[in-house]
């Protein structure tokens, strides 16, 4: 039987957990104190995923690089190739939070989106008036 130890983040607890495993398969997780916890060691056992967070390059905008963010949760190993569409795509100001950059980023089903908003550069704006 193999046994793999992970720190549990579905919740603020921050659990130990031990997931026993046997030909491949989860027989047991231990270490849980909530039932988010055996999900969790289930998924990171088998198959982990993650949320990514990076920028983009915008033009127009009243800063170079957008903040975004994928929707959902990416197959781990498959992270760089998120990250590697992420810095190849351009987008044009202005942009609205929650827009989408990236549909279906690299056929995972999961969208990159914008985390704010990002007007559009106008030295004739109040707003931009101190921006260089």
């Amino acid at each position: 039987m193999q046994e793999n130890n992970f720190i549990c983040t579905a919740c603020p607890m921050g659990c130990k957990l031990i997931v026993r495993m046997q030909d491949g398969e989860v027989v047991k997780v231990v270490g849980n104190r909530c039932r988010r916890g055996e999900t969790y060691g289930r998924q990171e056992a088998i198959a982990p995923q993650r949320m990514v967070a990076s920028t983009v390059r915008i033009s127009g905008g009243l800063h170079p690089l957008l903040p975004v963010y994928t929707k959902g949760s990416v197959p781990k190993r498959r992270i760089g190739e998120v990250l590697a569409a992420i810095r190849a795509a351009r987008v044009s100001a202005p942009v609205k939070a929650g827009q989408v950059i990236l549909a279906n980023v690299i056929g995972t089903g999961v969208d990159v989106i914008a985390s704010r908003d990002m007007p559009e550069y106008s030295k004739s704006s109040p707003e931009n008036s101190k921006h260089p």
